[in-house]
């Protein structure tokens, strides 16, 4: 089992093109309102000190992730 908040600092890379996507430190999780598991996850990218506008946000689906490690959450997007 795994909790939302040991997801809250974990990178998100794309191990197609190793580029990195940003830091679950402010994330929402979407649930199939049927079935309750999880359909993504959005990112809120904001600037490099966490504070200020949001830069962008990021909508990952969940079939999209591969690993989750201790530091990293990779993808294949």
């Amino acid at each position: 089992m795994m909790r939302l908040k040991s997801l809250a600092k974990k990178e998100v890379i794309n191990v197609e093109n190793g580029q990195k996507l940003g830091v679950l430190g402010r994330a929402d999780l979407i649930f199939d309102p049927s079935t309750g598991k999880i359909q993504s996850i959005v990112i809120q990218n904001n600037g490099i000190t966490g504070i200020g506008p949001a830069r962008k946000e990021l909508i990952i689906e969940w079939e999209q992730i591969k690993t989750i490690g201790a530091d990293t959450i990779l993808l294949k997007k």
